[in-house]
């Protein structure tokens, strides 16, 4: 079986879930009323792809929508019925350890929602807890063996946290453990999932600094014949505009890097904003999809 995405792929996730709810509106565990208002927001996200594609010129066969099940099922279900890409989330919220959202009934959800991938975050250090990287890996080997049997592509999130002795070891920095020590975690961590017998077709990478990082775990990504259309974007994760641009021009144009992922960054103060009463819901969904175009000009040109 060949493996990958080879296409341009720029995804818009808003698959957050007690990040959202917790952060926008105060609420860990939403109350109904509350899980109203996260609809809504989610909504206007949703939209503003739209006024992305329809009033400022994005092309739709090159974005992806990311959203949760538990908050945007209907918005998947828009999304696939207008023929965009999606991606559903598999995994439970807030967890350290990677958990199944619907335990072993995730397959039937996925079947259901007919997304084009099925997107699985795991936090995975490989100097890190080995029987929680093991437990992980087994059911990671469970997702991709379903998702290939039933045509669904796989992108994993991966997170690589320091441990406190890698921290340590550069003085504590979290710049420096990002620049010294985490881009050749990621390549293990990669190959680490490939021999467990794990197949990506996207990995969703936090950024680097540097085009050679990204040159690297391309490298190990596309290791074999099966592998070489299997593609890497470029996530946010949460940082500034500033960062992210960074992250996204040393990796524009490496062979593999096919897109990013840029969600918070692009909008969180647009929500907030609206929230607070600001700006109001047309104005919102217009500075979200500027953001985005912007990121997406970022890349592309």
């Amino acid at each position: 079986m060949k493996y990958g995405h080879s296409q341009t792929l720029c995804v818009l996730p808003f698959d957050h879930r007690a990040s959202f709810s917790k952060g926008l509106f105060g609420e860990e565990n939403p109350t109904a009323e509350t899980i109203e208002k996260v609809k809504k927001f989610k909504h206007i996200i949703y939209e503003s792809i739209f006024v992305a594609t329809k009033e400022l010129g994005m092309p739709e066969n090159e974005l992806c929508v990311l959203v949760d099940e538990i908050f945007g099922g209907d918005i998947l279900r828009d999304a696939v019925s207008k023929g965009l890409k999606t991606m559903q989330t598999v995994e439970k919220s807030g967890q350290e350890e990677f958990m199944f959202e619907f335990g072993s009934d995730f397959g039937t959800h996925l079947l259901d929602f007919k997304a084009t991938f099925a997107k699985a975050l795991v936090r995975y250090n490989p100097e890190g807890d080995a029987d929680m990287n093991k437990r992980q890996l087994t059911r990671l080997k469970v997702l991709s063996d379903f998702v290939h049997a039933h045509n669904i592509k796989l992108l994993i999130e991966p997170l690589v946290p320091a441990t406190k002795e890698q921290l340590e070891s550069v003085g504590g920095e979290k710049h420096r453990y990002d620049l010294e020590v985490r881009p050749g975690l990621v390549v293990r961590m990669i190959k680490e999932m490939q021999n467990a017998g794990i197949e990506c077709d996207v990995w969703k990478i936090e950024g680097f600094e540097e085009r050679e990082m990204y040159e690297i775990v391309s490298a190990q990504a596309c290791n074999t014949p099966e592998r070489e259309q299997v593609g890497i974007i470029i996530l946010g994760r949460g940082e500034t505009d500033t960062v992210v641009e960074k992250w996204i021009r040393a990796g524009k144009g490496v062979p593999g890097v096919i897109g990013f992922a840029v969600g918070r960054t692009v909008f969180w103060n647009p929500l907030v904003a609206f929230r607070d009463g600001i700006i109001d819901e047309e104005a919102t969904k217009m500075q979200i999809a500027k953001n985005f175009i912007h990121f997406y000009n970022v890349f592309k040109k």
